[in-house]
């Protein structure tokens, strides 16, 4: 069987997740648009290889992604995959939140209807946003559901804890989902959630990368104390370990120097052992014992083909060992172990 397509069990909430998911945030035309014929290959792909582990939100495509998703696995066994959406931002007309927009003042999803994402993370706002979710999908159910960047809106901990979390906790003893989490890029903001209640999963985007493990000192450690099964996405730091150099983006903005100074060094390391430096960043994360899977953005079948192939490459021990000789990973860093 392929690594991307072995099936990892997290204990706590019963759940098979394969190592490698889909992340559809590209199929609602992050950055740019993408086709229902595009969008529709890509899911074909995805599930040929094995994958069976989905993760959508409200946000990705203003519910585009959400009914590219659900259209496809509608025709799929229901007990066949693993599908995880988000709640936190409802969708209705009306001008766009300064956080759907670029710095130049374009919307991020392109080819989409352009609707006003509504951050509300409210006990009923949340009831809403999953009943407004699978009515997009097509699906009776999902598995997973995550409270979705709350600090985009600057939401206390508190606040999301007396209403979106009370009602994830209600949903999740009525056996209305199967797990529970919190999903963003802030590793601080995770850390508080994690202490506060009882999550099965976290969605971590970013910030446990081959370029930066600031989760690795807290975050990481109390997941594994806890049980909390940790979801990476973003491990090519939204394109700057896909393709260094200047111009790439990091945190969906311009790189800067020096962060492209590091990722131009992890890729000279690695073209030294013949492997690519998106091999690397992409098998990185489920080298610690927390990780269950990771997700894998793509906007085209043969962006998802090429994710594949990096994941399945051999990567040799000693890439490793030189990474932290050149002081690029420190020593204490749990590195994925050959199969």
């Amino acid at each position: 069987m392929a690594q991307a397509a072995m099936l990892q069990l997290h204990p706590k909430s019963g759940l098979h997740l394969t190592r490698l998911g889909l992340g559809t945030a590209p199929l609602g035309g992050l950055f740019a648009p993408v086709s229902e014929a595009e969008a529709r290959a890509t899911l074909e792909t995805a599930w040929q290889a094995g994958l069976r582990y989905f993760d959508t939100a409200p946000q990705y495509g203003n519910g585009v992604a959400e009914q590219r998703t659900g259209g496809f696995l509608q025709s799929q066994p229901r007990t066949a995959f693993v599908l995880s959406t988000k709640v936190g931002r409802l969708l209705r007309p009306g001008p766009l939140h300064k956080s759907q927009l670029d710095p130049k003042g374009e919307p991020f999803f392109k080819g989409v209807p352009q609707l006003a994402q509504v951050y509300d993370y409210s006990y009923r706002g949340t009831l809403v946003s999953l009943e407004e979710s699978l009515e997009r999908l097509g699906l009776k159910k999902v598995d997973i559901l995550y409270i979705h960047d709350p600090d985009a809106d600057n939401r206390s901990v508190a606040e999301v804890m007396q209403g979106a979390y009370r009602a994830l906790l209600e949903l999740r003893q009525q056996g209305v989902v199967q797990a529970i989490g919190v999903g963003m890029n802030h590793t601080d903001w995770l850390l508080e959630f994690a202490q506060a209640g009882d999550f099965d999963l976290i969605l971590l985007a970013g910030r446990y990368t081959l370029l930066e493990q600031g989760a690795l000192q807290k975050l990481l450690p109390l997941c594994a104390q806890k049980g909390i099964g940790v979801v990476v996405g973003g491990v090519y730091n939204s394109g700057l370990l896909a393709h260094p150099a200047p111009g790439a983006t990091y945190n969906y903005l311009p790189a800067p120097p020096e962060q492209i100074e590091r990722a131009l060094a992890l890729q000279r390391v690695c073209q030294r052992h013949g492997v690519p430096l998106k091999a690397a960043a992409i098998q990185f994360p489920l080298g610690h014992p927390a990780v269950v899977s990771v997700l894998t953005g793509a906007r085209s079948a043969h962006e998802l083909k090429e994710n594949l192939q990096m994941f399945e490459t051999r990567l040799p021990p000693s890439l490793w060992h030189d990474l932290v000789a050149e002081g690029l990973l420190a020593g204490d860093v749990p590195v994925p172990q050959e199969a």
